[in-house]
């Protein structure tokens, strides 16, 4: 299913005697079908539908994060009163700023 999808992920409901699928990363496209079968036959011709249009309007098409290439490094923007906290947090367990965000977003990340 991911190489018809390019590496997106899809999801599949029942939805009322039918059955819908979207693109988990791109909600906006989705499809109907009287079976799993007939809703993904149907997702995958939006998604051709969907990739035509973006070519022929010159916009790029959206790549699959599973797909992207990540280098490690982003900038977020939080409150003054947090980033003081974490960074004395980091000064007593002795560790960096950068190390103390990076074992709490790992953290977190293992909660979802």
């Amino acid at each position: 299913m991911k190489d018809k999808f390019d590496g997106f992920a899809v999801n599949l409901f029942p939805d009322d005697g039918a059955f819908v699928a979207h693109l988990a990363e791109l909600p906006e496209v989705s499809a109907f079908g009287d079976s799993p079968e007939a809703a993904l036959k149907q997702l995958a011709g939006a998604w051709r539908a969907v990739k035509a249009t973006y070519k022929a309007d010159g916009i790029p098409v959206p790549v699959a994060p599973a797909r992207k290439r990540y280098s490690g490094a982003f900038n977020v923007r939080i409150d003054k009163e947090l980033h003081r906290a974490l960074a004395i947090e980091a000064a007593r367990v002795g560790v960096s700023l950068n190390a103390i965000v990076a074992k709490k977003l790992g953290q977190a990340a293992r909660l979802m």
